[in-house]
C-alpha cells in the first residue's frame, strides 16, 4: 500500500461520508464495484485517471482536484490553489466544490481574454 493510494482513499471516503452516501451508493454512481472502491477507500487499489474522474463526478468535486489528489498531478501542472481548497479542514464538502468551480472557471476566463503572443499589450 503507498502513500498515495492511501491518501487519496481517505480523501474519497471523507468526500462520500461528507456527502452522506454509502459505499455502495456511491459505486452504482460511478459504475465500479462496491468491493473495488471499498479497497481503493482503504488504499489497496490504486485507481485509473478514468475511475478518478467517474468518483470525481459522483462526489461532484472536479477532476483536477482528484487527479492533484492521488499524485497524478504535481505542483507545477496544478495550482496551488485547489490544493488549498482540498486540504482546508475548515470547508465543507459543498463549499470547496463552489471555490473549485468559482476558481477554473475564473481561469478559464482569463485565458480566453489573454492576448495571443501576436498582440502587442
Amino acid at each position: 500500500m503507498t502513500e498515495g493510494s492511501r491518501d487519496v482513499g481517505e480523501f474519497i471516503r471523507d468526500l462520500r461520508r461528507s456527502a452522506r452516501i454509502s459505499l455502495r451508493q456511491l459505486a452504482e454512481q460511478a459504475g465500479v464495484s462496491n468491493p473495488y472502491l471499498s479497497q481503493i477507500e482503504r488504499g489497496l487499489r490504486k485507481p485509473s485517471a478514468e475511475v478518478l474522474q467517474q468518483l470525481a463526478t459522483a462526489l461532484r468535486v472536479s477532476t483536477p482536484l482528484m487527479y492533484l489528489r492521488a499524485g497524478l498531478l504535481d505542483g507545477a501542472h496544478s495550482p496551488g490553489v485547489l490544493a488549498a481548497i482540498a486540504g482546508d479542514p475548515d470547508l465543507t464538502t459543498a463549499q470547496k466544490q463552489s471555490l473549485t468551480q468559482i476558481y477554473e472557471t475564473f481561469k478559464r476566463e482569463n485565458q480566453r481574454h489573454a492576448p495571443s503572443p501576436e498582440e502587442p499589450s
